[in-house]
């Protein structure tokens, strides 16, 4: 079993508090990815659990055992860099034994779980070469084989592919998710990258300025963010936002009016919003679609149009000076400055109220 569990957890350096009372469980099996931006805590958060920072105040426990003050070496967790942090002297081989050969345990013991990390990571035909002798991407999996071989109860890794190309980032983002399936392990990962959060968790962590935003899976956060900054944190590009002001209400929907001077009347409950209030209005850009500007009364002018192939994606301007982004097909083509018409899917747009809070839609999507 791996349960961890935190409780009220701070840090504190120098007068600054950086982890702000954070409460969270973590359980056996589960790969849980903290993301946010840089600065928000998560990396601390990480150090704390592996026992690399002193905790201020708050408690963590493994399987009910309290670890908060226990070493590190004695805490049965393994940790994997940003940097790779190989003995550049000593063979695949040696670097990922190095830890048990130090702790005395049988050569013949250490070999098994050397060969049999080896052949987890495909390691096999390099476990004789040098650190300089390999790729950025065969580095990261000997720094992950010589966590492999501890066999601890939870793996830690903190930003392992920032390091790596773009190329190598999608392949051992492929590689850690077969890694999770074959080990069936708990695995605690930090990013700032939320295509890594969205690929590879079961749990999202999302942490602001070192507190906890909202937890749950991918797509509950994608479908169901609580706030304004999960909402444009989760998702690639992100969600685009337009000031607006509450027109009228009723117990089934909300009519907005956008900066722009567009009215829309949303399957929102009008319940904590009332007529006047400010309020900010979210899409994705995949749930807008351009049409012709007099198909509709929502108009704006085209900027910059990005071609990747299978999809297009379009900046957009509106007459308030706000911008959107909207995911068109591949082979839409679109003039810098062009007059075009948006029409929004009204079942996916999201409202924020004044404090930048989610305003509960009628038919919450579940996920």
């Amino acid at each position: 079993m791996a349960d961890l569990k935190i409780r009220k957890l701070r840090k504190v350096f120098d007068g600054l508090e950086i982890i702000k009372g954070v409460d969270l469980d973590i359980n056996d099996h589960e790969f849980v990815v903290f993301v946010g931006p840089s600065g928000c805590g998560k990396s601390t958060l990480l150090r704390l659990i592996a026992g690399l920072e002193e905790v201020t105040s708050g408690t963590i426990s493994l399987d009910g055992r309290d670890i908060t003050d226990v070493t590190p070496a004695k805490r049965d967790l393994a940790m994997v860099f940003q940097t790779y942090a190989l003995y550049p002297h000593m063979s695949v081989r040696k670097n990922m034994s190095f830890a048990l050969d130090l702790a005395g345990i049988d050569k013949s013991e250490v070999e098994a779980k050397v060969q049999d990390a080896a052949r987890i990571l495909e390691l096999g035909h390099l476990l004789e070469r040098k650190p300089k002798a390999l790729s950025g991407g065969q580095r990261q999996r000997v720094a992950i084989g010589r966590a492999i071989v501890r066999n601890p109860k939870v793996f830690l890794f903190d930003e392992p592919l920032s390091n790596l190309d773009a190329a190598l980032r999608v392949q051992m983002r492929l590689e850690l998710a077969r890694l999770h399936h074959d080990l069936n392990a708990t695995m605690i990962y930090v990013t700032h990258d939320q295509v890594e959060a969205m690929t590879l968790a079961d749990k999202v962590v999302v942490l602001n300025g070192g507190r906890i935003e909202q937890v749950g899976s991918p797509m509950a956060l994608y479908h169901n963010p609580v706030n304004q900054f999960v909402a444009g944190f989760i998702g690639t590009p992100k969600m685009g936002f337009l000031d607006a002001r509450v027109i009228s209400t009723d117990p089934h929907s909300v009519t907005i009016e956008l900066a722009a001077g567009t009215r829309l009347q949303l399957p929102i409950s009008g319940a904590r919003v009332s007529a006047g209030n400010k309020v900010t209005l979210g899409i994705r850009p995949e749930h807008i679609e351009v049409v012709k500007a007099s198909e509709s009364a929502f108009q704006v002018e085209m900027d910059v149009t990005e071609h990747l192939g299978s999809d297009t994606f379009c900046y957009v301007r509106t007459s308030s000076g706000e911008t959107l982004t909207v995911r068109a097909p591949g082979d839409f083509t679109g003039e810098f400055g062009q007059r075009v018409g948006l029409a929004l899917d009204l079942n996916h747009c999201h409202l924020f109220d004044e404090s930048g809070l989610t305003i509960p839609k009628l038919n919450q999507r579940a996920a």
